[in-house]
C-alpha cells in the first residue's frame, strides 16, 4: 500500500469517526420535591425532622435572621 493510499485511508477513517457522534436528546424533567422532605443526616439542624414543613420554615426564618446585620448588631433599621 502506498503512502498516498494509507494517508487517504487514515483521513477517511478519521472523517467517519468525527461523524459518529450520538444524538444528544434531553431527558424528561423530573419534578422537584418539597425542600422539607429532604433526608435527615448528621449535618441537619437539630430542631428539624425530615418531612416537617413547619419546622423547616422556622429554621429558614431563624437562619435568615442570623444573617441580618440589623438584628445581629441590635441597632434599628
Amino acid at each position: 500500500m502506498s503512502r498516498a493510499a494509507l494517508a487517504a485511508t487514515l483521513l477517511l477513517s478519521l472523517g467517519l469517526v468525527a461523524c459518529g457522534e450520538k444524538p444528544q436528546t434531553a431527558s424528561p424533567r423530573k419534578a422537584d420535591g418539597r425542600p422539607s422532605d429532604g433526608p435527615a443526616s448528621a449535618y441537619t439542624a437539630g430542631t428539624w425532622k425530615a418531612g416537617d414543613a413547619v419546622a423547616w420554615d422556622a429554621q429558614m426564618r431563624d437562619r435568615a435572621q442570623g444573617q441580618n446585620e440589623y438584628s445581629r448588631t441590635g441597632s434599628p433599621p
